[in-house]
This record gives C-alpha cells, structure tokens and sequence, in this order.
C-alpha cells in the first residue's frame, strides 16, 4: 500500500491545475502488478477536465488491463480526498465492491472499499448488457 501512496504523491507533481490550485495523483495497481499513475488535468471549462484517477484507469485499459486490485489517491493538501462520483462510477465498471482504495491524509492513511464509497451502483447486468 505505502509504494501505491508513493507513486500516487509522485504523479500528483506532474497535475496542472491552474484554476483551482488543487493537484491530485493517482496510482492503479493491476491484477498482474503494473501501476499506472494519472494526474488531474484541468482546462478553462472546468467540465472538461480529467481526474487523476480516470487518467490512471484510461492508460491502463488502453495497454490491455482490465482487471484491478487496487487504487491510491493523494492531493497536495493530503487531506485524505476520495474519489468523485464520477471516478467512483468509472471504477466501478472494472472493480467489485472490495475495491481497496487508499486515500492519502499525510501521516494517516486511510483505506475504504469502492461499495462503501459508492453503494448500489449502476453496472453493466443493470443494462442487461453481458461482459
């Protein structure tokens, strides 16, 4: 989990975030052991922009992975910040409820389950749709 915290505080350097100030990082552990980090990306229309942890999720479906094990997320004010909706539901379209994700507070870190963060989601069995 602490190298997942690392590597998520080391892509959060990279954020461009001139409008709000708040940099985020990613990092995305697949089910073969890849990390994929991401950043948050913002642009002048606020909702254009990209959440560090849809950037992680986006390069790691693009090399092939679709199966995660788990997700650590840092912002430059370690305030323990989770996931949006938005990138909860984007998780949650790979991972199960169990989803381990790591949000780092600075000395504490601290860990929630993608189902406590985002109970009675929509998935693909809710569309009828077989994957």
């Amino acid at each position: 989990m602490h190298e997942l915290v690392e590597a998520a505080r080391e892509a959060r350097a990279e954020a461009y975030a001139p409008y709000s100030e708040y940099t985020v990082g990613a990092a995305l552990r697949t089910a073969d052991g890849t990390v994929f980090t991401g950043c948050n990306v913002e642009n002048a229309n606020y909702s254009n922009s990209l959440h560090a942890e849809e950037v992680a999720v986006g390069s790691a479906v693009a090399a092939g992975h679709r199966a995660f094990d788990e997700l650590a997320v840092s912002s430059g004010e370690q305030d323990g910040v989770t996931p949006c909706g938005m990138c909860r539901q984007t998780l949650a379209e790979f991972c199960g409820e169990e989803f381990p994700i790591h949000c780092d507070g600075g000395e504490n870190v601290r860990t929630y389950h993608l189902g406590d963060l985002l109970p009675e989601t929509i998935t693909a069995e809710h569309l009828g749709v077989e994957r």
